[in-house]
């Protein structure tokens, strides 16, 4: 298993090596990703957890990718909020807000979708991928001066170097991050498309939760990579 380090990332690992973060191997039609959930976003993380054991994401699709920006699988926008009119008497199914300081769309970050509400909750069955852009200082100086946010440090290190998409921060949560299959993720996310950014060749995946001897092995290697 090859994994992934980047200097931004370390003090995030470090600080959640730790707990007791869930992590996740998205098995895609391109190859395997590794994924480490949050523990600071319980609420995505959790639900993630569920769903997967649910089989909600069995052989789902990756159904919209736009390079250098997403790779988003699961549920389209549409087929969620036309299956939502069909019952208006129900309470939407949405998983609220976590948007934590520090998390932010890096290169490989995981998000979850979600519609234009205010409360900006997210979709139970939509993620995304982030690919992004290497970004300059100056287009980080107008972004905060955009967005009214300030970047800090390693935020600035890790988008100037491996990229991302800093104005989505603040508007989308993000819940975790690749912790290896960088490679497939890239491959993913270059793939022909049509006019709606649908894969030419459909890109299926199915995420799996690791066993703790997995997830042994992981911590392993991380911490001996921090120390």
């Amino acid at each position: 298993m090859k994994f992934l380090f980047t200097t931004a990332g370390f003090a995030l690992i470090a600080l959640m090596s730790y707990g007791q973060s869930k992590f996740v191997r998205l098995e895609t039609s391109k190859g395997a990703i590794t994924l480490m959930l949050y523990d600071q976003t319980p609420k995505h993380r959790d639900a993630f957890v569920k769903t997967i054991k649910q089989g909600l994401y069995d052989q789902a699709a990756f159904n919209r990718v736009i390079k250098g920006f997403v790779s988003q699988g699961g549920e389209l926008d549409e087929t969620i909020l036309d299956r939502e009119k069909l019952h208006p008497e129900k309470p939407l199914a949405r998983i609220p807000a976590e948007i934590v300081p520090g998390l932010f769309h890096k290169k490989g970050a995981l998000g979850a979708g979600r519609n234009d509400n205010p409360e900006h909750s997210s979709y139970l069955t939509q993620i995304y991928l982030v690919a992004g852009k290497p970004q300059t200082e100056e287009e980080l100086n107008a972004m905060e001066k955009k967005k009214g946010h300030h970047f800090s440090a390693a935020e600035r290190a890790a988008y100037k170097k491996i990229g991302g998409i800093p104005r989505l921060d603040l508007d989308y949560t993000i819940f975790g991050e690749i912790v290896a299959g960088m490679e497939v993720a890239d491959a993913i996310n270059s793939v022909p498309t049509d006019q709606h950014d649908l894969p030419l060749t459909p890109i299926t995946f199915t995420p799996k939760l690791l066993s703790k001897k997995e997830v042994a092995v992981i911590r392993k290697v991380l911490n001996a990579h921090l120390n």
